[in-house]
């Protein structure tokens, strides 16, 4: 089951008075955090809806591999009508997704992979008996959602359009603290300095040298997704030369070839993942989600949640 992510963040921090999606929290950006743990998760299709300050925010997660989409109105609208922005785009490229607001950064990977067990049309994290974020929605119902009135919200819209919502015990109070004020980011701040270990794992192939890696991963992906690679590259902000440069370079050292690439005419171009190209993505996502799984209960073993709050 495909899951993507619609993180919001076209409004104008005004009672923050600073631009939010962009503060550090450690080492990291708040949109930043987010997306780094969507991804860690194996997350994807990941649409990031901006607003305010948007060709900067776009530059700021550039080569993240998340897709931006523009609310050109987020000076009159709610955070609602960016959520359907978003939803409008990824509902027919996923089964479900994720939606969080650009201002609750500390949910953990756990979490995230926690609310992905359930099969309901909802699913909402709860911590010391108060929901929180991120949500997961089937993409099913995302259609009468969008059909809700924006005045009321998501949350409105849910309870109108959903029976049963599933709710999801989780020890993470990460999923309650959002941002809203100087205050509230300084609380973020603490909090994250308390913040558990986490092992963070990145895979690349090898022989003599790297052979292959997330990034080329993500591209292959970004390809499939779109159907062409100058939409991959626009997605990804990256040239076009060097996607190219990037494909040709793996294709001489795997031997065999990635794209099926279909010159333009009427209706334009298309590229296409070979059948070795499909393999070879597929294999890598599967290790790579095999690694995680067994560092995360290896992290448990050596790490006990008790010997992390001892030191948090």
């Amino acid at each position: 089951m495909q899951t993507g992510a619609v993180i919001v963040a076209a409004g104008m921090s005004s009672r923050m008075g600073d631009f939010k999606p962009m503060l550090k929290i450690g080492a990291m950006s708040m949109v930043q955090r987010i997306i780094a743990n969507y991804q860690q998760a194996g997350v994807f299709p990941i649409v990031l809806v901006t607003g305010y300050r948007g060709d900067e925010l776009e530059k700021h997660v550039a080569k993240t591999g998340v897709i931006c989409i523009r609310n050109e109105n987020y000076a009159t609208t709610q955070m609602f009508d960016s959520a359907k922005i978003g939803f409008s785009y990824i509902m027919d490229k996923c089964d479900r997704t994720f939606f969080s607001p650009v201002d609750v950064p500390l949910f953990t990977v756990y979490t995230i992979k926690r609310l992905m067990e359930s099969n309901a049309h909802v699913a909402k994290p709860i911590c010391d008996g108060k929901e929180g974020h991120p949500i997961l929605i089937s993409c099913v119902i995302l259609p009468t959602i969008m059909e809700t009135e924006s005045d009321k919200g998501l949350k409105a819209a849910i309870d109108q359009c959903c029976d049963h919502v599933e709710i999801v015990q989780v020890g993470d109070e990460g999923i309650l603290q959002d941002a809203d004020t100087p205050e509230d980011y300084h609380q973020l701040i603490e909090r994250h300095n308390r913040q558990l270990l986490r092992p963070m794992i990145e895979i690349s192939l090898m022989r003599e040298n790297k052979l292959f890696d997330k990034d080329s991963a993500l591209l292959l992906r970004m390809i499939d997704f779109t159907g062409t690679v100058k939409e991959a590259c626009e997605k990804m902000q990256i040239s076009y030369s060097k996607a190219w440069n990037m494909l040709s370079t793996l294709e001489e050292n795997l031997g065999f070839h990635l794209i099926d690439r279909r010159p333009g005419g009427e209706f334009g171009g298309s590229s296409q993942l070979t059948a070795e190209g499909k393999d070879l993505l597929d294999r890598y996502e599967k290790f790579s989600e095999m690694v995680r799984q067994f560092a995360d209960e290896a992290f448990a073993e050596c790490w006990p949640r008790d010997d992390q709050d001892k030191h948090s």
